[in-house]
């Protein structure tokens, strides 16, 4: 016998129809409603769906085929849709919104704003409930990653350093201001590169794989950068090496290879005082 996953997806099988749905067989939790809007076309008994489980408005198990954007376990930025003397609800794209308790806010929540937070099963209640104290739920232990590996990233805080970020919903990671060359904001995911895992346990990331193969993007870096700078930029390959680390991240040989593949596709004039976009 098992136990339904609550906040999860469960993958049930269709014992019988009814007016209004099918009910799934969740083993020793009894029969669970999937309401006949969730229902596929032709589906029957015998059938086995892939249904996230969550609470109906009476505390019953109601499964849905619907995409919530966070599961138990995991990490989200969520809006918050309307709150009341007991918390906030986050709007996590199922019928009924995401409870997060006073208690588990790290300052009041206000309607409409967009906050991190992990959602869990409450103890006491068995209730799905999210908490935006999110660094309690960050994995402890030290994180397994090599030097260069690409992992999937989460930015969730600005601090003076840089960007806090929750890695592969687990972890905690940090890149640092002076190499990160685009607009971060809160809930953006992105791919980030491994710099090192410290004896803290904590993540050194890049944007920016070192070596070679990234010149393409970096390229693309350039090139965006001189966009946002009004169309030129001083640095040129006459610029010292710590200047071009200092604002890119990347060696002097790296950008000279840029500056070359942007001059080549014409993108760029190479000027005395600098580089400017062309108008072609």
């Amino acid at each position: 016998m098992s136990h339904i996953q609550l906040g999860k997806y469960n993958r049930l099988e269709v014992v019988k129809e009814v007016d209004f749905g099918v009910y799934l067989n969740g083993d020793e939790d009894g029969e669970i409603l999937l309401p006949t809007r969730y229902v596929p076309e032709g589906c029957k008994p015998g059938d086995v769906l892939n249904v996230f489980i969550y609470l109906d408005m009476d505390e019953r198990l109601i499964a849905t085929t619907l995409k919530p954007y966070v599961q138990v376990g995991q990490f989200a930025c969520l809006e918050v849709a309307w709150t009341n003397q007991f918390g906030a609800f986050l709007n996590w794209g199922l019928m009924k919104d995401l409870f997060v308790p006073f208690r588990e806010q790290k300052m009041k929540m206000v309607k409409g704003n967009r906050y991190v937070v992990h959602a869990h099963l409450d103890e006491e209640s068995y209730r799905i409930v999210a908490s935006a104290k999110v660094e309690r739920y960050l994995s402890k232990e030290k994180a397994p990653y090599e030097r260069g590996e690409q992992v999937d990233c989460m930015v969730w805080q600005k601090t003076d350093l840089g960007f806090k970020v929750i890695v592969d919903n687990k972890y905690s990671g940090m890149l640092f201001k002076n190499e990160v060359f685009q607009q971060l904001c809160t809930g953006m995911q992105l791919r980030a590169f491994v710099k090192q895992v410290r004896e803290d346990g904590k993540i050194d990331l890049e944007l920016q794989q070192r070596g070679v193969q990234k010149v393409d993007d970096f390229s693309e870096v350039l090139l965006q950068y001189i966009k946002d700078n009004g169309g030129r930029t001083s640095i040129n390959d006459k610029t010292d090496a710590e200047e071009i680390y200092a604002t890119f991240g990347v060696s002097k040989k790296t950008f000279k290879k840029a500056v070359g593949e942007l001059y080549k596709k014409r993108l760029i004039v190479l000027e005395e005082g600098g580089i400017r976009l062309s108008h072609d």
